[in-house]
């Protein structure tokens, strides 16, 4: 048997150790040993669970202990999952986590401790819970120059936005179902802001480039200025409402990357993409462009991700798996020198101030004679192709009601 540790009993840890046990039939496919579970660390017992032997409380039982193999990071949050990943793998471990925020701010740190020590680091369930998507950039697309990644890497933001529009329900009221459902926390900021889709789209940056993204430098947006309107103006023009994480070379090799609501027309494979389901799409330079879809987070998908890790890693024993990721910087561009064709909504009065403000390139959105409550006394238009600066100058002191870019 390959002994392995687990880091933190939550919803995600637990599932890892439930994974291992019911489907060690599977697992020994690939791993004729098997995998067993020796240590289970959480800072509490566990007096009811069947695993309730396992868990200790001190990570120094875990890397003091030659049999440990592999150490599985399911705690989240940098500290203290930075330190004892790190012990870990001075250690003599190798380290798997679904931590998205420790990957992505500490990653390369911990990508250069492994290498140092003759160890692994991975992290497949940091970005798309059951997805598999950072192990084909790791393997399968090595060869291909990637010139756009990204896509719908939040499953909270995209079940609100799918039931406001499918519903016609306020954002408020359908972010309550969601925290009644489990999808969002009982403070939902990370999601509804953005953040989440930020840190991911910079790990699938970093990733397909091969250099750091700096999440704090990546622009960010949420989806709280999102309303029932917004949808039906979409639709009008055959688009939909998404909160996407974009990574894009652009000419000059410089990378743009940022996070916010996007109207993605119905020709995209992102637009059927709904409720809790993460989609991530990609386009490479001989591939042309694919798609990689499923659930996103949840116990037993993101659990699956994690036990990916800890196969290939028991596949690899004593053998370094390398990232291309390395500790040089990404360079991004100047968010606003870059080009979009802007929705922009607004009250019905100022549509004068908005045509005389983008001239003819300002086309009103037709509704074809519909006549809903929530439209009453509001106007919509999208703009040519037009820089996020001149944008800003030209919309000036204009008061409107919500600016969403077109993909």
């Amino acid at each position: 048997m390959i002994e392995i540790a687990v880091l933190g009993f939550g919803t995600v840890g637990s599932g890892v150790v439930e994974l291992i046990d019911n489907n060690q039939e599977w697992i020994r496919r690939s791993v004729p040993e098997g995998i067993h579970v020796k240590y289970i660390l959480d800072i509490r017992d566990f007096p009811n669970s069947p695993y309730a032997d396992r868990v200790v409380h001190s990570i120094d039982v875990i890397t003091e202990d030659p049999e440990v193999r592999i150490v599985c990071e399911t705690m989240g949050g940098k500290e203290p999952a930075f330190t004892f990943s790190r012990k870990a793998l001075e250690n003599g471990k190798s380290v798997c986590t679904s931590n998205k925020e420790l990957v992505e701010a500490l990653g390369t740190e911990l990508m250069l401790t492994a290498k140092q020590n003759g160890m692994s680091y991975l992290f497949e369930a940091s970005v798309g819970g059951g997805i598999p998507i950072l192990r084909p950039l790791r393997n399968s697309l090595v060869q291909e120059e990637i010139t756009v990644i990204g896509g719908i890497l939040n499953g909270t933001t995209n079940y609100i936005l799918t039931k406001m529009e499918q519903e016609g329900a306020a954002f408020d009221d359908v972010l309550k179902i969601a925290q009644e459902k489990g999808y969002a926390e009982r403070n939902p900021e990370a999601d509804v802001e953005g953040y989440d889709c930020g840190r991911k789209i910079a790990i699938l940056a970093s990733l397909a480039t091969g250099k750091k993204a700096d999440y704090d430098e990546i622009p960010c947006e949420g989806i709280t200025k999102i309303a029932a309107s917004d949808f039906a103006y979409a639709k009008a023009i055959g688009r939909a409402v998404k909160l996407l994480g974009i990574a894009r070379k652009l000419g000059d090799g410089s990378w743009s990357v940022r996070t916010a609501p996007f109207l993605v027309p119905d020709d995209h494979p992102l637009y059927p993409v709904s409720g809790v389901f993460n989609a991530v799409f990609v386009h490479g330079t001989m591939v042309d462009d694919l798609m990689f879809y499923g659930r996103g987070a949840g116990k037993n998908p993101t659990a699956s991700a994690v036990v990916s890790d800890v196969v290939e890693l028991a596949m690899h024993i004593g053998v370094p798996l390398r990232s291309a990721w390395n500790e040089e910087k990404l360079t991004l561009a100047d968010s606003d020198l870059e080009s979009h064709r802007f929705y922009i909504r607004a009250a019905a009065e100022q549509a004068e101030a908005l045509e005389a403000a983008f001239g003819s390139g300002l086309e009103q959105i037709d509704l074809g004679g519909q006549e809903e409550d929530a439209l009453t006394g509001t106007t919509a238009f999208v703009t040519g192709e037009i820089s996020e600066r001149t944008f800003a100058e030209r919309l000036g002191s204009i008061e409107v009601q919500n600016v969403i870019r077109l993909l």
